[in-house]
């Protein structure tokens, strides 16, 4: 069974495109009007920090009074930033005829650069081509007249990742997630009735309830069992949300004059280093630091 939905048709969604009709569900790749890239060096681990530090990644490069989504990942030793207006996706794509129930994912032509080692045609006068591990869209006039091989779209294209749309499934988290958290949740509601079972008194039909999920889960007849694995989960939990805290802290040192040049994060320790266009705006980051109880260190 197959929950990414790269078998789906991918189709390639430009500007000057024609109308079109459609009867089935389909996938969608845009070209880079509809999206604004950075590419940056930063020492983070994790994605979820680059998530964090987007905004200010894009300060200044973005229309204001827009709300934008951003997607991140790390290619080779830099982390890609991608911004993008949901809200504008949508309306070009019903301007051109998709019905947004049949709009399965959305893909950007960046998350798939190194397929572009040939031209794509984007209708009769423009192209996309690969430039410095970046898509870009130029004129086919300035394609080299011996450059007659050019690229077609098909499922080879497709990313793991994806956009789906608010209005379509109702929700942004992928099948994939969905299945996993759902299982998760069926393993602890089995533990949570099995223990409550045990002070709550037995009746038969919480008996045969039961004896039904111990023969799913033979593991949870064990209160050992049970106790390690919500304590496992529960210091997990702690330390991920320790984190998560940290991260919105320093997130919320960042405005407008204020950049995040460097994050560095581990067990024990985080550190992040701030570029303040003047001094009034460096006292403010001092307060705010102050007030997360962070250690302000000297410049060296």
């Amino acid at each position: 069974m197959n929950f990414m939905g790269n078998t789906k048709e991918l189709l390639l969604a430009y500007p000057s495109m024609k109308h079109v009709t459609l009867s089935h569900s389909v996938n969608v790749m845009l070209p880079p009007q509809f999206y604004t890239l950075k590419k940056e060096v930063l020492p983070l681990r994790y994605a979820y920090q680059a998530r964090k530090i987007a905004p200010s990644i894009f300060e200044g490069l973005l229309e204001e009074g827009t709300a934008y989504d951003y997607m991140v990942w790390k290619e080779d030793d830099k982390w890609v930033f991608l911004a993008y207006d949901i809200a504008k996706i949508t309306a070009f794509l019903q301007s051109k005829g998709f019905v947004l129930e049949h709009v399965g994912k959305i893909f950007f032509a960046q998350q798939s650069v190194e397929k572009f080692d040939k031209p794509l045609l984007l209708g009769d006068k423009e192209a996309l081509v690969s430039m410095d591990d970046i898509v870009a869209v130029v004129p086919r006039t300035a394609l080299a007249e011996d450059a007659k091989s050019t690229l077609e779209l098909d499922h080879s294209f497709t990313p793991r990742r994806g956009v789906v749309l608010r209005g379509n499934y109702g929700s942004m988290i992928s099948k994939k997630h969905a299945w996993s958290a759902a299982a998760i949740l069926m393993l602890f509601a089995g533990m949570f009735f099995v223990e409550g079972w045990r002070y709550g008194g037995d009746t038969q039909e919480g008996e045969a309830k039961m004896q039904e999920l111990i023969a799913a889960y033979p593991s949870l007849q064990s209160k050992y069992t049970r106790d390690s694995i919500v304590s496992k989960y529960k210091t997990i939990d702690t330390v991920e949300r320790k984190k998560r805290d940290l991260v919105k802290m320093v997130s919320g040192m960042i405005f407008k004059g204020v950049t995040l040049t460097a994050l560095q994060m581990d067990e024990k320790m985080l550190k992040a280093h701030f570029s303040c266009k003047d001094a009034q705006t460096a006292e403010r980051v001092k307060a705010l630091a102050k007030k997360n109880q962070f250690n302000l260190l000297p410049i060296s």
